[in-house]
């Protein structure tokens, strides 16, 4: 576990700017990811649990589409904090978003999928989908660590409240038209669970489990 004030000060949403390239990257849970994404077209993401000492911040890969072969090992930055964000070696500064607190927030792990009508358990293996949620933002990511599988990621603005989840997508791997879609959800939280139903950005119909993976 992270000391209480590097633990604060890394958990949150944070972006960078350049050019016409967007940058988001998020800390919740002892987890992190990184994305580029253009308005209009998506670059590439990498993440996994990450440790943050000093000024040394190490992420233990468990997926990067654009560097497979990195999967597995350790990729660490130096950065200096600043009071509204943080700073990397080479300059790029990035600016932490504001503190939006919804009970969602958090890592989840899809546990359980209606299928023909039944609520069946998706057992825990190497192959797993999970999901980041933190200040409004979301991002998830299908991925096989063992094997260095990306299977694909979204993310963007999200919304919990009266029942309802809201996403606005930002980013979508699998096919850029979707960006700037906007998707509600019925939600419940049910203990460590979360039930998500409702229709995919496809239109097809979703019900679906989500349970915390870890909390700080």
């Amino acid at each position: 576990m992270l000391p209480f004030a590097q633990q604060a000060a890394l958990r949150g949403a944070f972006t960078t700017t350049k050019g016409d390239e967007n940058s988001i990257w998020l800390f919740v849970d002892g987890y992190s990811s990184r994305t580029h994404y253009k308005d209009d077209e998506y670059r590439s993401t990498s993440g996994g649990p990450f440790t943050f000492s000093g000024n040394k911040l190490t992420v233990q890969l468990e997926y990067s589409d654009a560097h497979v072969d990195a999967v597995g090992s350790n990729e660490t930055a130096q950065i200096t904090l600043t009071a509204d964000g943080f700073q990397e070696q080479d300059g790029t500064v990035w600016k932490k978003q504001a503190t939006q607190k919804q009970e969602l927030d958090g890592l989840w792990r899809i546990t359980g999928r209606m299928q023909d009508d039944k609520m069946s358990r998706i057992q825990r293996a190497d192959r797993k989908t999970i999901k980041l949620l933190i200040d409004g933002y979301f991002q998830w990511i299908a991925i096989n660590p063992a094997n260095k599988g990306f299977y694909g990621t979204g993310g963007g603005h999200y919304t919990f409240g009266n029942g309802k989840y809201k996403e606005h997508i930002l980013f979508f791997s699998r096919d850029n038209a979707r960006v700037g879609a906007q998707l509600s959800f019925d939600g419940a939280l049910r203990g460590r669970d979360w039930h998500h139903s409702g229709l995919s950005s496809k239109g097809d119909p979703i019900h679906e489990i989500w349970s915390r993976e870890r909390e700080d």
